[in-house]
Protein backbone atom coordinates (compact mmCIF):
# COMPACT_ATOMS: atom_id res chain seq x y z
CA UNK A 1 0.00 0.00 0.00
CA UNK A 2 3.11 2.73 0.43
CA UNK A 3 3.33 3.56 -3.35
CA UNK A 4 -0.48 5.08 -3.00
CA UNK A 5 0.35 7.16 -0.23
CA UNK A 6 1.36 9.45 -3.04
CA UNK A 7 -2.55 10.17 -3.77
CA UNK A 8 -3.49 10.88 -0.23
CA UNK A 9 -2.43 14.65 -0.79
CA UNK A 10 -4.76 14.55 -3.96
CA UNK A 11 -7.88 13.05 -2.76
CA UNK A 12 -7.37 15.56 0.53
CA UNK A 13 -7.83 18.55 -1.65
CA UNK A 14 -11.24 17.89 -2.20
CA UNK A 15 -12.62 17.46 1.40
CA UNK A 16 -16.41 18.12 0.76
CA UNK A 17 -16.48 15.07 -1.77
CA UNK A 18 -14.42 12.70 0.79
CA UNK A 19 -16.85 13.99 3.26
CA UNK A 20 -19.58 12.85 1.34
CA UNK A 21 -18.47 9.83 0.15
CA UNK A 22 -17.79 8.66 3.73
CA UNK A 23 -21.06 9.57 5.10
CA UNK A 24 -22.49 7.68 2.38
CA UNK A 25 -20.52 4.71 3.40
CA UNK A 26 -20.94 4.62 6.87
CA UNK A 27 -25.22 4.62 5.94
CA UNK A 28 -24.79 2.13 3.15
CA UNK A 29 -22.67 -0.40 5.75
CA UNK A 30 -25.06 0.76 8.68
CA UNK A 31 -28.08 -0.27 6.39
CA UNK A 32 -27.21 -3.45 5.59
CA UNK A 33 -25.83 -4.34 8.93
CA UNK A 34 -29.83 -3.60 10.16
CA UNK A 35 -31.11 -6.53 8.48
CA UNK A 36 -30.08 -8.90 10.56
CA UNK A 37 -31.74 -7.61 13.51
CA UNK A 38 -35.03 -7.62 11.82
CA UNK A 39 -34.34 -11.55 10.83
CA UNK A 40 -33.69 -12.29 14.16
CA UNK A 41 -36.75 -11.19 15.55
CA UNK A 42 -38.42 -12.53 12.85
CA UNK A 43 -37.38 -16.21 13.73
CA UNK A 44 -37.73 -15.69 17.26
CA UNK A 45 -40.84 -13.79 17.93
CA UNK A 46 -42.40 -13.12 14.57
CA UNK A 47 -43.79 -16.53 13.33
CA UNK A 48 -47.09 -17.17 14.91
CA UNK A 49 -50.99 -16.16 13.52
CA UNK A 50 -51.50 -14.26 16.68
CA UNK A 51 -48.24 -11.36 15.82
CA UNK A 52 -49.00 -11.27 12.14
CA UNK A 53 -48.68 -7.20 12.48
CA UNK A 54 -45.48 -7.57 13.76
CA UNK A 55 -44.26 -9.51 10.57
CA UNK A 56 -46.11 -6.73 8.63
CA UNK A 57 -43.89 -4.27 10.78
CA UNK A 58 -40.75 -5.63 9.90
CA UNK A 59 -41.11 -5.99 6.91
CA UNK A 60 -41.78 -2.55 6.25
CA UNK A 61 -39.10 -1.30 8.12
CA UNK A 62 -37.18 -3.37 5.80
CA UNK A 63 -38.09 -1.82 3.00
CA UNK A 64 -37.74 1.57 4.15
CA UNK A 65 -33.72 0.07 5.11
CA UNK A 66 -33.31 -0.73 1.68
CA UNK A 67 -34.32 2.79 0.38
CA UNK A 68 -31.49 4.38 2.70
CA UNK A 69 -28.85 1.69 1.50
CA UNK A 70 -30.20 2.71 -2.50
CA UNK A 71 -29.69 5.76 -1.78
CA UNK A 72 -26.28 5.86 -0.10
CA UNK A 73 -24.88 3.31 -2.75
CA UNK A 74 -25.77 5.32 -5.52
CA UNK A 75 -24.24 8.63 -3.63
CA UNK A 76 -21.32 6.67 -2.50
CA UNK A 77 -20.54 4.95 -5.93
CA UNK A 78 -21.29 8.79 -7.68
CA UNK A 79 -18.83 10.57 -4.87
CA UNK A 80 -16.03 8.12 -5.32
CA UNK A 81 -15.66 7.76 -8.82
CA UNK A 82 -15.55 11.29 -9.15
CA UNK A 83 -12.59 11.26 -6.68
CA UNK A 84 -11.01 8.54 -8.78
CA UNK A 85 -11.91 10.54 -12.12
CA UNK A 86 -10.46 14.26 -10.41
CA UNK A 87 -7.55 12.55 -9.01
CA UNK A 88 -6.23 11.09 -11.67
CA UNK A 89 -6.54 13.70 -14.29
CA UNK A 90 -4.81 16.41 -11.74
CA UNK A 91 -2.11 12.94 -11.00
CA UNK A 92 -1.32 13.42 -14.98
CA UNK A 93 -1.47 17.13 -15.05
CA UNK A 94 1.29 16.74 -12.28
CA UNK A 95 3.38 14.55 -13.56
CA UNK A 96 3.76 16.05 -17.29
CA UNK A 97 4.03 19.26 -15.42
CA UNK A 98 7.03 17.54 -13.43
CA UNK A 99 8.75 15.92 -16.96
CA UNK A 100 8.48 19.16 -19.06
CA UNK A 101 11.05 20.64 -15.91
CA UNK A 102 13.14 17.70 -16.35
CA UNK A 103 16.68 18.02 -17.67
CA UNK A 104 17.50 16.97 -21.12
CA UNK A 105 19.70 13.98 -19.61
CA UNK A 106 16.34 12.57 -18.91
CA UNK A 107 15.23 12.46 -21.88
CA UNK A 108 18.24 10.91 -23.33
CA UNK A 109 18.15 8.13 -20.48
CA UNK A 110 13.91 6.85 -21.11
CA UNK A 111 12.58 6.60 -24.38
CA UNK A 112 9.52 9.09 -24.91
CA UNK A 113 6.96 5.95 -25.53
CA UNK A 114 7.71 4.49 -22.07
CA UNK A 115 7.30 7.82 -20.87
CA UNK A 116 3.89 8.51 -22.30
CA UNK A 117 3.12 4.81 -21.43
CA UNK A 118 3.25 5.78 -17.72
CA UNK A 119 1.21 9.00 -18.24
CA UNK A 120 -1.48 6.74 -20.05
CA UNK A 121 -1.49 3.30 -18.87
CA UNK A 122 -0.24 3.44 -15.96
CA UNK A 123 -2.63 6.52 -14.83
CA UNK A 124 -5.45 4.35 -16.20
CA UNK A 125 -4.80 1.53 -13.97
CA UNK A 126 -4.48 3.86 -11.00
CA UNK A 127 -7.86 5.23 -11.98
CA UNK A 128 -9.22 1.86 -11.77
CA UNK A 129 -8.40 1.87 -8.18
CA UNK A 130 -8.89 5.40 -7.19
CA UNK A 131 -12.52 4.98 -8.51
CA UNK A 132 -14.42 2.09 -8.74
CA UNK A 133 -11.88 -0.47 -6.86
CA UNK A 134 -11.81 1.95 -4.07
CA UNK A 135 -15.16 2.21 -3.82
CA UNK A 136 -15.68 -1.47 -3.45
CA UNK A 137 -12.56 -2.18 -0.98
CA UNK A 138 -13.88 0.70 1.50
CA UNK A 139 -17.44 -0.89 1.04
CA UNK A 140 -16.24 -4.33 1.61
CA UNK A 141 -13.88 -3.33 4.85
CA UNK A 142 -16.79 -1.62 6.86
CA UNK A 143 -18.39 -4.14 6.12
CA UNK A 144 -16.64 -6.91 7.21
CA UNK A 145 -15.46 -4.47 10.25
CA UNK A 146 -18.82 -4.10 11.42
CA UNK A 147 -20.06 -7.72 10.32
CA UNK A 148 -17.32 -8.64 13.08
CA UNK A 149 -18.49 -6.47 15.55
CA UNK A 150 -21.77 -7.41 15.07
CA UNK A 151 -21.12 -11.51 15.41
CA UNK A 152 -19.10 -10.26 18.68
CA UNK A 153 -22.16 -8.91 20.03
CA UNK A 154 -24.57 -11.75 18.42
CA UNK A 155 -22.25 -14.29 19.96
CA UNK A 156 -19.28 -13.67 21.98
CA UNK A 157 -17.71 -17.56 22.08
CA UNK A 158 -18.32 -18.13 18.42
CA UNK A 159 -16.97 -15.09 17.75
CA UNK A 160 -13.82 -16.23 19.27
CA UNK A 161 -13.30 -18.93 17.02
CA UNK A 162 -13.70 -16.34 13.55
CA UNK A 163 -11.17 -13.93 15.28
CA UNK A 164 -8.50 -17.03 16.14
CA UNK A 165 -9.31 -18.46 11.91
CA UNK A 166 -8.56 -14.88 10.68
CA UNK A 167 -4.71 -14.41 11.01
CA UNK A 168 -4.86 -18.00 9.56
CA UNK A 169 -7.20 -16.15 5.82
CA UNK A 170 -5.63 -12.78 6.28
CA UNK A 171 -2.00 -13.05 6.53
CA UNK A 172 -1.98 -15.59 3.42
CA UNK A 173 -3.80 -12.74 1.34
CA UNK A 174 -1.02 -10.25 2.39
CA UNK A 175 1.49 -12.21 1.06
CA UNK A 176 0.17 -13.21 -2.52
CA UNK A 177 -0.60 -9.57 -2.61
CA UNK A 178 3.11 -8.73 -2.45
CA UNK A 179 3.85 -11.42 -5.26
CA UNK A 180 0.99 -9.81 -7.43
CA UNK A 181 2.28 -6.75 -6.83
CA UNK A 182 6.13 -7.67 -8.15
CA UNK A 183 4.12 -9.56 -11.18
CA UNK A 184 2.20 -6.62 -12.08
CA UNK A 185 5.19 -4.47 -12.24
CA UNK A 186 6.64 -6.26 -14.45
CA UNK A 187 4.13 -6.88 -16.66
CA UNK A 188 3.68 -2.66 -16.90
CA UNK A 189 7.03 -2.31 -17.98
CA UNK A 190 7.11 -5.28 -20.02
CA UNK A 191 4.05 -3.70 -21.62
CA UNK A 192 5.49 0.01 -21.36
CA UNK A 193 8.31 -1.57 -23.73
CA UNK A 194 6.12 -2.95 -26.46
CA UNK A 195 4.06 0.56 -26.76
CA UNK A 196 7.83 2.35 -26.44
CA UNK A 197 8.69 -0.11 -29.55
CA UNK A 198 5.20 0.86 -31.11
CA UNK A 199 5.44 4.56 -30.86
CA UNK A 200 9.24 3.94 -32.50
CA UNK A 201 7.99 2.29 -35.51
CA UNK A 202 4.93 4.30 -36.32
CA UNK A 203 6.58 7.69 -35.93
CA UNK A 204 9.06 6.30 -38.94
CA UNK A 205 6.52 3.78 -40.99
CA UNK A 206 8.00 6.11 -44.10
CA UNK A 207 11.37 4.54 -43.57
CA UNK A 208 10.29 1.49 -42.51
CA UNK A 209 8.02 1.02 -45.99
CA UNK A 210 11.04 2.13 -47.30
CA UNK A 211 13.34 -0.22 -46.63
CA UNK A 212 10.39 -3.04 -46.60
CA UNK A 213 11.18 -3.69 -43.14
CA UNK A 214 7.53 -4.31 -42.65
CA UNK A 215 8.16 -7.81 -41.35
CA UNK A 216 10.99 -7.47 -39.31
CA UNK A 217 9.24 -4.59 -37.36
CA UNK A 218 6.33 -6.59 -36.55
CA UNK A 219 8.10 -9.66 -35.91
CA UNK A 220 9.70 -7.46 -33.15
CA UNK A 221 6.43 -5.79 -31.88
CA UNK A 222 4.79 -9.41 -31.90
CA UNK A 223 7.69 -10.75 -29.90
CA UNK A 224 7.46 -7.47 -27.20
CA UNK A 225 3.94 -7.88 -26.81
CA UNK A 226 3.96 -11.58 -26.52
CA UNK A 227 6.83 -11.29 -23.25
CA UNK A 228 4.58 -8.73 -22.12
CA UNK A 229 1.59 -11.31 -22.35
CA UNK A 230 3.36 -13.79 -20.53
CA UNK A 231 4.10 -11.06 -17.48
CA UNK A 232 0.43 -10.53 -17.53
CA UNK A 233 0.01 -13.98 -17.67
CA UNK A 234 2.03 -14.53 -14.40
CA UNK A 235 0.20 -11.69 -12.86
CA UNK A 236 -2.97 -12.74 -13.15
CA UNK A 237 -2.57 -16.29 -12.28
CA UNK A 238 -1.47 -15.00 -8.86
CA UNK A 239 -4.24 -13.23 -9.06
CA UNK A 240 -6.42 -16.31 -9.74
CA UNK A 241 -5.02 -18.20 -6.97
CA UNK A 242 -5.42 -14.88 -4.46
CA UNK A 243 -8.76 -15.42 -4.94
CA UNK A 244 -9.49 -19.24 -4.95
CA UNK A 245 -7.64 -19.04 -1.53
CA UNK A 246 -9.30 -15.87 -0.22
CA UNK A 247 -13.13 -17.50 -1.02
CA UNK A 248 -12.08 -21.27 0.36
CA UNK A 249 -10.21 -19.74 3.40
CA UNK A 250 -13.25 -17.48 4.53
CA UNK A 251 -16.23 -19.86 3.43
CA UNK A 252 -14.13 -23.09 4.95
CA UNK A 253 -13.97 -21.03 8.35
CA UNK A 254 -17.75 -19.75 8.62
CA UNK A 255 -18.75 -23.65 7.66
CA UNK A 256 -16.78 -24.50 10.37
CA UNK A 257 -17.99 -21.88 12.70
CA UNK A 258 -21.18 -22.37 11.68
CA UNK A 259 -21.42 -26.37 12.56
CA UNK A 260 -19.99 -25.03 16.00
CA UNK A 261 -23.21 -22.61 16.93
CA UNK A 262 -25.14 -25.25 15.61
CA UNK A 263 -24.45 -27.29 18.39
CA UNK A 264 -25.35 -24.50 21.13
CA UNK A 265 -28.48 -24.41 19.43
CA UNK A 266 -29.35 -28.13 20.10
CA UNK A 267 -27.74 -27.84 23.29
CA UNK A 268 -29.83 -24.68 24.27
CA UNK A 269 -27.27 -22.30 24.37
CA UNK A 270 -28.32 -20.31 21.71
CA UNK A 271 -31.81 -19.54 20.21
CA UNK A 272 -32.39 -19.85 16.38
CA UNK A 273 -32.57 -16.58 15.51
CA UNK A 274 -29.67 -15.48 17.34
CA UNK A 275 -28.25 -18.18 15.08
CA UNK A 276 -29.50 -17.15 11.76
CA UNK A 277 -28.22 -13.42 12.91
CA UNK A 278 -24.89 -14.51 13.45
CA UNK A 279 -24.96 -16.39 10.29
CA UNK A 280 -26.26 -13.59 8.07
CA UNK A 281 -23.49 -11.45 9.89
CA UNK A 282 -20.82 -14.03 8.99
CA UNK A 283 -22.15 -14.55 5.27
CA UNK A 284 -21.75 -10.31 5.02
CA UNK A 285 -18.34 -10.49 7.03
CA UNK A 286 -17.29 -13.76 4.50
CA UNK A 287 -18.60 -11.78 1.64
CA UNK A 288 -16.80 -9.09 2.11
CA UNK A 289 -13.34 -10.23 3.08
CA UNK A 290 -13.85 -12.83 -0.20
CA UNK A 291 -14.30 -9.62 -2.45
CA UNK A 292 -11.38 -7.92 -0.56
CA UNK A 293 -9.33 -10.76 -1.62
CA UNK A 294 -10.25 -9.91 -5.12
CA UNK A 295 -10.01 -6.28 -5.21
CA UNK A 296 -6.74 -6.72 -3.14
CA UNK A 297 -5.19 -8.07 -7.02
CA UNK A 298 -6.24 -4.69 -8.45
CA UNK A 299 -4.66 -2.76 -5.91
CA UNK A 300 -0.93 -4.48 -6.29
CA UNK A 301 -1.89 -3.45 -9.93
CA UNK A 302 -2.17 -0.02 -8.65
CA UNK A 303 0.51 -0.18 -6.70
CA UNK A 304 3.15 -0.94 -9.59
CA UNK A 305 1.53 1.90 -11.32
CA UNK A 306 1.70 4.38 -8.74
CA UNK A 307 5.80 3.14 -8.24
CA UNK A 308 6.18 3.99 -11.52
CA UNK A 309 4.71 7.31 -12.03
CA UNK A 310 6.77 7.90 -8.18
CA UNK A 311 9.92 7.73 -10.15
CA UNK A 312 8.99 9.93 -12.02
CA UNK A 313 7.83 12.35 -9.38
CA UNK A 314 11.21 12.16 -7.47
CA UNK A 315 13.24 12.59 -10.45
CA UNK A 316 15.08 15.77 -10.09
CA UNK A 317 16.06 18.38 -12.51
CA UNK A 318 19.37 18.52 -13.63
CA UNK A 319 19.16 21.51 -14.42
CA UNK A 320 17.69 24.09 -12.19
CA UNK A 321 17.53 27.69 -11.06
CA UNK A 322 19.57 28.82 -8.22
CA UNK A 323 17.61 29.79 -4.74
CA UNK A 324 18.20 33.34 -5.81
CA UNK A 325 19.00 33.40 -9.42
CA UNK A 326 20.67 36.60 -10.94
CA UNK A 327 18.49 38.94 -12.86
CA UNK A 328 19.23 39.73 -17.20
CA UNK A 329 18.96 43.63 -17.70
CA UNK A 330 16.03 44.21 -19.81
CA UNK A 331 16.20 42.02 -23.04
CA UNK A 332 19.28 41.44 -22.42
CA UNK A 333 22.63 42.61 -24.95
CA UNK A 334 23.57 39.10 -25.54
CA UNK A 335 27.02 38.83 -25.28
CA UNK A 336 27.93 35.14 -24.88
CA UNK A 337 31.42 33.69 -23.55
CA UNK A 338 32.93 30.08 -23.15
CA UNK A 339 35.82 30.46 -20.22
CA UNK A 340 37.76 27.39 -20.48
CA UNK A 341 34.40 24.78 -21.00
CA UNK A 342 35.01 20.94 -20.64
CA UNK A 343 31.53 18.88 -21.07
CA UNK A 344 30.99 14.93 -20.92
CA UNK A 345 27.41 13.73 -22.03
CA UNK A 346 26.27 12.13 -19.10
CA UNK A 347 25.44 8.99 -21.33
CA UNK A 348 27.99 9.31 -23.67
CA UNK A 349 30.70 7.42 -20.93
CA UNK A 350 33.89 9.52 -19.68
CA UNK A 351 34.86 10.58 -23.51
CA UNK A 352 34.34 14.55 -23.45
CA UNK A 353 32.23 16.14 -26.28
CA UNK A 354 34.60 19.41 -25.88
CA UNK A 355 37.45 20.02 -24.59
CA UNK A 356 39.06 23.27 -22.37
CA UNK A 357 37.14 25.43 -25.40
CA UNK A 358 37.20 29.27 -25.07
CA UNK A 359 35.68 32.30 -26.63
CA UNK A 360 34.04 34.81 -26.48
CA UNK A 361 31.25 36.79 -28.75
CA UNK A 362 30.31 40.60 -28.97
CA UNK A 363 26.34 41.64 -28.71
CA UNK A 364 25.37 41.81 -31.96
CA UNK A 365 27.86 39.70 -33.35
CA UNK A 366 27.36 37.09 -36.50
CA UNK A 367 29.29 33.80 -35.56
CA UNK A 368 29.72 30.58 -37.47
CA UNK A 369 31.08 27.29 -36.20
CA UNK A 370 32.29 24.64 -39.00
CA UNK A 371 33.72 21.69 -38.73
CA UNK A 372 33.20 17.63 -39.44
CA UNK A 373 30.49 15.93 -38.07
CA UNK A 374 31.17 14.92 -33.88
CA UNK A 375 33.54 17.93 -33.27
CA UNK A 376 31.29 19.06 -30.80
CA UNK A 377 29.17 22.44 -32.58
CA UNK A 378 25.90 21.43 -31.54
CA UNK A 379 27.07 20.64 -27.93
CA UNK A 380 27.81 24.40 -27.86
CA UNK A 381 24.38 24.92 -28.70
CA UNK A 382 23.22 22.67 -25.84
CA UNK A 383 25.45 24.54 -23.18
CA UNK A 384 24.58 28.19 -24.39
CA UNK A 385 20.63 27.07 -24.32
CA UNK A 386 21.77 25.72 -20.31
CA UNK A 387 20.23 22.04 -21.18
CA UNK A 388 23.44 20.97 -19.66
CA UNK A 389 25.71 22.37 -17.52
CA UNK A 390 29.44 21.95 -17.75
CA UNK A 391 31.73 19.61 -15.70
CA UNK A 392 34.60 22.46 -15.42
CA UNK A 393 34.17 26.21 -16.45
CA UNK A 394 32.18 28.27 -17.11
CA UNK A 395 29.39 29.62 -19.82
CA UNK A 396 27.73 33.45 -19.24
CA UNK A 397 25.68 35.59 -20.71
CA UNK A 398 26.40 39.02 -20.59
CA UNK A 399 28.83 38.88 -18.16
CA UNK A 400 26.59 36.38 -15.49
CA UNK A 401 27.73 32.92 -15.01
CA UNK A 402 24.58 30.55 -16.94
CA UNK A 403 24.40 28.63 -13.73
CA UNK A 404 23.58 31.87 -11.84
CA UNK A 405 20.67 32.43 -14.19
CA UNK A 406 16.76 31.01 -14.39
CA UNK A 407 16.61 28.40 -17.63
CA UNK A 408 13.36 29.89 -18.62
CA UNK A 409 14.91 33.74 -18.07
CA UNK A 410 17.71 32.55 -20.20
CA UNK A 411 16.13 30.33 -22.70
CA UNK A 412 13.27 33.05 -23.13
CA UNK A 413 16.23 35.45 -24.42
CA UNK A 414 17.00 32.93 -27.32
CA UNK A 415 15.33 32.14 -30.69
CA UNK A 416 16.47 28.74 -32.15
CA UNK A 417 16.03 27.00 -35.46
CA UNK A 418 17.27 23.22 -34.98
CA UNK A 419 18.50 21.31 -37.66
CA UNK A 420 15.68 18.88 -37.10
CA UNK A 421 12.42 21.13 -37.60
CA UNK A 422 9.75 20.63 -35.15
CA UNK A 423 5.80 20.79 -36.09
CA UNK A 424 3.46 20.20 -33.63
CA UNK A 425 -0.12 18.71 -34.68
CA UNK A 426 -1.53 21.91 -34.24
CA UNK A 427 -2.67 24.49 -36.82
CA UNK A 428 0.05 26.71 -38.78
CA UNK A 429 -0.71 29.84 -36.50
CA UNK A 430 -0.19 27.88 -33.50
CA UNK A 431 3.39 26.48 -34.70
CA UNK A 432 4.65 30.09 -35.81
CA UNK A 433 3.20 31.37 -32.20
CA UNK A 434 4.52 28.68 -30.02
CA UNK A 435 7.33 30.50 -28.64
CA UNK A 436 4.92 33.91 -28.46
CA UNK A 437 1.47 32.31 -27.75
CA UNK A 438 0.49 35.95 -27.23
CA UNK A 439 1.36 37.00 -30.46
CA UNK A 440 -1.65 38.67 -32.52
CA UNK A 441 -2.59 37.08 -35.64
CA UNK A 442 -0.63 40.13 -37.33
CA UNK A 443 2.45 39.34 -35.91
CA UNK A 444 2.51 35.82 -37.34
CA UNK A 445 1.80 36.20 -40.64
CA UNK A 446 4.28 39.03 -40.59
CA UNK A 447 6.80 36.52 -38.99
CA UNK A 448 5.75 34.14 -41.83
CA UNK A 449 6.53 36.67 -44.82
CA UNK A 450 9.45 37.17 -43.47
CA UNK A 451 10.59 33.48 -43.78
CA UNK A 452 8.96 33.50 -47.10
CA UNK A 453 6.61 30.99 -45.99
CA UNK A 454 3.00 33.17 -46.09
CA UNK A 455 2.35 31.98 -50.04
CA UNK A 456 2.06 28.18 -48.68
CA UNK A 457 0.60 28.88 -45.49
CA UNK A 458 -1.91 31.05 -47.28
CA UNK A 459 -2.71 28.54 -49.97
CA UNK A 460 -3.21 25.56 -47.06
CA UNK A 461 -7.10 24.68 -46.97
CA UNK A 462 -8.30 26.93 -44.11
CA UNK A 463 -4.75 29.20 -44.56
CA UNK A 464 -3.31 29.50 -41.28
CA UNK A 465 -6.06 27.75 -39.33
CA UNK A 466 -5.45 24.38 -41.52
CA UNK A 467 -4.16 21.48 -39.09
CA UNK A 468 -0.29 20.61 -40.04
CA UNK A 469 -0.31 16.73 -38.83
CA UNK A 470 1.52 15.63 -36.45
CA UNK A 471 5.26 16.61 -37.23
CA UNK A 472 3.88 18.43 -39.99
CA UNK A 473 3.80 15.95 -42.74
CA UNK A 474 1.58 18.03 -44.92
CA UNK A 475 4.30 20.12 -45.68
CA UNK A 476 7.36 19.66 -47.32
CA UNK A 477 11.20 19.42 -45.75
CA UNK A 478 11.70 23.02 -46.67
CA UNK A 479 8.54 24.39 -45.95
CA UNK A 480 8.97 23.22 -42.29
CA UNK A 481 12.16 24.66 -42.08
CA UNK A 482 10.75 27.86 -42.77
CA UNK A 483 7.84 27.49 -40.58
CA UNK A 484 10.82 27.01 -38.31
CA UNK A 485 12.35 30.50 -39.19
CA UNK A 486 8.76 32.26 -39.20
CA UNK A 487 8.99 30.80 -35.08
CA UNK A 488 11.97 32.24 -34.25
CA UNK A 489 11.17 35.77 -36.51
CA UNK A 490 8.42 36.13 -33.86
CA UNK A 491 10.23 35.12 -31.17
CA UNK A 492 12.20 38.45 -31.44
CA UNK A 493 14.96 37.30 -29.37
CA UNK A 494 18.43 39.02 -28.93
CA UNK A 495 20.37 35.63 -29.57
CA UNK A 496 19.82 33.91 -32.90
CA UNK A 497 20.85 29.96 -32.57
CA UNK A 498 20.68 28.54 -36.71
CA UNK A 499 21.38 24.49 -36.70
CA UNK A 500 21.98 24.42 -40.46
CA UNK A 501 18.52 26.69 -41.10
CA UNK A 502 18.34 26.23 -44.25
CA UNK A 503 19.75 22.68 -44.95
CA UNK A 504 16.25 21.65 -46.23
CA UNK A 505 15.61 24.17 -48.70
CA UNK A 506 16.17 24.33 -52.49
CA UNK A 507 18.11 26.89 -54.13
CA UNK A 508 15.27 29.45 -55.04
CA UNK A 509 14.49 29.01 -51.07
CA UNK A 510 17.43 29.17 -49.77
CA UNK A 511 18.08 32.47 -51.26
CA UNK A 512 15.06 33.81 -50.38
CA UNK A 513 15.51 32.95 -46.59
CA UNK A 514 18.80 33.75 -46.65
CA UNK A 515 18.01 37.22 -47.07
CA UNK A 516 15.44 36.99 -44.63
CA UNK A 517 17.89 35.79 -42.20
CA UNK A 518 20.36 38.24 -42.88
CA UNK A 519 18.11 41.18 -42.01
CA UNK A 520 16.96 38.92 -38.77
CA UNK A 521 20.64 39.19 -37.29
CA UNK A 522 20.96 42.84 -37.85
CA UNK A 523 20.85 43.70 -33.94
CA UNK A 524 21.37 40.20 -32.78
CA UNK A 525 24.24 38.49 -31.71
CA UNK A 526 24.18 35.06 -33.84
CA UNK A 527 25.30 31.60 -33.83
CA UNK A 528 25.50 29.37 -37.01
CA UNK A 529 26.28 26.19 -37.51
CA UNK A 530 26.82 25.01 -40.82
CA UNK A 531 28.35 22.91 -43.09
CA UNK A 532 27.95 24.09 -46.32
CA UNK A 533 30.38 26.73 -46.34
CA UNK A 534 29.00 29.28 -48.52
CA UNK A 535 26.11 29.81 -46.09
CA UNK A 536 28.64 31.78 -43.64
CA UNK A 537 30.80 33.48 -45.98
CA UNK A 538 29.27 37.05 -44.29
CA UNK A 539 29.79 35.75 -40.93
CA UNK A 540 32.05 38.38 -38.70
CA UNK A 541 33.85 35.36 -37.46
CA UNK A 542 34.32 31.50 -38.11
CA UNK A 543 35.18 28.98 -35.32
CA UNK A 544 36.54 25.55 -36.78
CA UNK A 545 36.18 22.55 -34.35
CA UNK A 546 37.44 19.32 -35.05
CA UNK A 547 37.93 16.73 -31.85
CA UNK A 548 35.88 18.93 -29.26
CA UNK A 549 38.70 21.97 -29.76
CA UNK A 550 38.71 25.06 -31.47
CA UNK A 551 41.63 24.41 -34.30
CA UNK A 552 40.72 27.53 -36.33
CA UNK A 553 39.86 31.06 -36.12
CA UNK A 554 39.37 34.06 -38.31
CA UNK A 555 37.04 35.42 -41.19
CA UNK A 556 36.69 33.31 -44.33
CA UNK A 557 39.67 34.59 -46.21
CA UNK A 558 41.55 34.13 -43.26
CA UNK A 559 41.14 31.02 -42.57
CA UNK A 560 41.31 30.17 -46.35
CA UNK A 561 44.46 31.59 -46.39
CA UNK A 562 46.28 29.31 -43.56
CA UNK A 563 45.61 26.37 -45.82
CA UNK A 564 44.52 24.34 -41.98
CA UNK A 565 41.20 22.46 -42.00
CA UNK A 566 38.84 25.26 -42.71
CA UNK A 567 40.46 25.42 -46.16
CA UNK A 568 40.33 21.68 -46.82
CA UNK A 569 36.79 21.68 -46.29
CA UNK A 570 36.25 24.73 -48.76
CA UNK A 571 38.28 23.17 -51.53
CA UNK A 572 36.01 19.93 -51.20
CA UNK A 573 33.05 21.85 -50.97
CA UNK A 574 33.21 24.36 -53.39
CA UNK A 575 35.05 21.85 -55.67
CA UNK A 576 31.70 19.89 -55.32
CA UNK A 577 29.22 23.08 -55.73
CA UNK A 578 31.21 23.83 -59.36
CA UNK A 579 30.58 20.01 -60.35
Amino acid sequence: MKPLAMLVPYVLRYKPQLAGAGLALLLAAAATLVVPLAVRRMIDHGFNAADGAAINTYFIALIGVVAVLATASSLRFYFVTWLGERVVADLRADVFRHIATLGIDFFDRNRSGEITARLTTDTTQIKAVAGANVSIALRNLVMFVGAIAMMVVTSPSLSGLVLVALPIVVLPLVGFGRRIRARSRRAQDMLADASAYASEAIGAMRVVQAFTAEGSVTARFTRAVETAFVAARNSTAARAALTAFGIFMVFSSMVAVLWWGAQDVLAGRMTPGTLGQFLIYAVIGAGALGELSQVWGDIANASGAAERLSEILVETPSVSAPARPQSIAGRGAGAIAFEAVTFAYPEGGREAAIREISFTIAPGERVAVVGPSGAGKSTLFNLILRFYDPQSGRVTFDGIDAKALDPLALRQRIALVPQDTVIFAATAAENIGFGRPDASVDDVRQAAKAAYADDFLSALPKGYETELGERGVTLSGGQRQRLAIARAILKDAPVLLLDEATSALDAESEVAVQAALDELMVGRTTIVIAHRLATILKADRILVMDGGTIVEEGTHEELSRQGGLYARLARLQFRQDAA
